[in-house]
């Protein structure tokens, strides 16, 4: 029996600067909020938006429009509005693995100023997955993974959902986006071209899918919230009546899938590309500053730190505000 239910979860993968400057970044990025606040807003029955698992967004948003830290607040709060675990997407190849520690210890730090944290381990564009993620989330008390690079059948499985260990046996139940975190970006009002579109994309998640559930994510890079995202499921449902398509969140997603029984588990990292470039090249562009990321990653953690807390048993303070104004 093919997967029945459908969970489309509105979201925007943020790159605060790529092809374009921080600055322009931020200028999207006002907008983008302000639509997806009033969306949220104005309509009680749209259930929540994902911002990218990463806080770094809010410390841009809230740098241009201050005013609205308690618009914010209250959307968080309510849990219409995902923010963190993370401070900013990580990449798990080529940092030190107290950086990842760190940057799980600030976002989730930052989003509980605001309300609840979004306890899932939301790497949607790693370039790749360290086997030793599943320790790290869960010594944060995170027992739920969601990424989409790296994962191939040589891991022992070909579905969507499993559970994930590490070395050490800290476990997370995984769940894996076959087509990446834009597979439902713009989805088309019009019959044909969604049918068209949609027949394509569940014929792939019905392949890899473990049971009834199927998520399906609304969103792209920099991509504003879709305004008429209700009318599209309303056709999606006539499209489709043997499915059941509605807009979900991530955590409901998990939440049906961790019913599911006999799911594989697998181990290890997560470095073939088969699903989705791993951009190797990665590990060497501008390595002037990958060198320099990494010595300053060195002197934080073996000599400032370590520094800091033997002068704390002498007396003197320890600046925790500015040391993790370095790490951000």
């Amino acid at each position: 029996m093919k997967p029945n239910q459908i969970h489309i979860v509105p979201h925007m993968h943020w790159d605060r600067e790529w092809y374009f400057s921080t600055e322009e970044s931020q200028i999207l990025l006002v907008n983008n909020m302000d639509e997806i606040m009033d969306m949220l807003e104005q309509h009680p029955d749209y259930p929540a938006y994902v911002l990218d698992g990463q806080t770094a967004i809010l410390e841009d948003y809230f740098a241009a429009k201050p005013e609205n830290v308690d618009r914010v607040k209250r959307l968080v709060q309510t849990g219409r509005l995902k923010i963190g675990p993370w401070y900013t997407q990580t990449d798990e190849a080529i940092i030190g693995a107290e950086s990842m520690t760190r940057n799980l210890l600030y976002g989730l730090k930052d989003s509980r100023r605001l309300g609840k944290p979004m306890m899932i381990g939301y790497v949607p564009d790693s370039f790749g997955q360290s086997a030793q993620a599943p320790m790290i989330l869960n010594q944060f008390g995170i027992q739920r993974s969601l990424f989409w690079r790296g994962l191939s059948n040589r891991k022992g499985t070909e579905r969507s959902e499993f559970k994930w260990q590490s070395d050490d046996g800290s476990e997370v139940m995984t769940a894996n986006f076959p087509l990446g975190y834009a597979s439902g970006k713009y989805l088309e009002d019009d019959a044909k071209a969604l049918k068209t579109r949609m027949d394509k994309l569940l014929n792939t998640l019905d392949q890899h899918a473990n049971g009834q559930d199927e998520l399906i994510p609304n969103g792209h890079d920099q991509m504003p919230i879709q305004q008429n995202i209700q009318e599209v499921i309303t056709l999606l449902n006539q499209l489709y009546p043997d499915r059941h398509f509605a807009l979900s969140t991530y955590e409901q997603f998990f939440d049906a899938i961790q019913k599911q029984p006999n799911l594989p588990t697998v181990s290890g990292e997560m470095l073939d590309g088969k699903r989705g470039r791993i951009h190797r090249s990665i590990y060497s562009v501008r390595m002037d500053l990958k060198a320099y990321n990494a010595r300053i990653e060195s002197k934080i953690t073996n000599i400032l730190e370590p520094l800091a807390t033997l002068a704390y048993r002498c007396g003197i303070p320890y600046q925790h505000g500015l040391i993790e104004l370095i790490w951000k």
